[in-house]
């Protein structure tokens, strides 16, 4: 279940210390001498909706294209970005050799903790999109 979380401030007393209060697992209150006060909770609900940055379809569409070789897939077999390599038959080397090819073909280096969580076309392509983002130019 998803929780919201809610902050609510006041002016604080004029105190030489600062107070912090745990009144349970999801509420948590800060004062502080000239400083305001601080309350923050945290309550269950539903989630309502979900903002995510997607890879241009061309990186998604090439994504596909290297799972697609990397595990044999046969020409029929439909892929998207929501396409989980184990629900694709990939175990664990197989997924080290789609990270491997994506890094060739994208001419990326991928960290192990990156790595570790791709689990979906759209998990690599977006991952491919934010690491040339933060690449240097190279220069020719």
């Amino acid at each position: 279940m998803a929780h919201s979380l809610a902050a609510s401030f006041s002016p604080a007393a004029a105190r030489r210390q600062v107070t912090n209060v745990i009144s349970s697992r999801s509420s948590v209150s800060f004062q502080s001498y000239r400083m305001t006060s601080v309350s923050i909770s945290s309550r269950p609900s539903s989630l309502r909706f979900k903002i995510c940055c997607s890879a241009k379809k061309e990186t998604v569409d090439k994504v596909c294209s290297i799972v697609k070789q990397q595990l044999a897939l046969p020409d029929g077999t439909a892929l998207t970005g929501e396409s989980k390599f184990a629900e694709l038959g990939a175990d664990s080397l197989d997924t080290v050799e789609i990270v491997m090819g994506l890094e060739e073909a994208f001419n990326i280096t991928v960290d192990e903790t990156s790595a570790q969580d791709i689990a979906t076309v759209q998990d690599a392509a977006d991952l491919i999109e934010k690491l040339m983002l933060e690449a240097p130019p190279k220069v020719v």
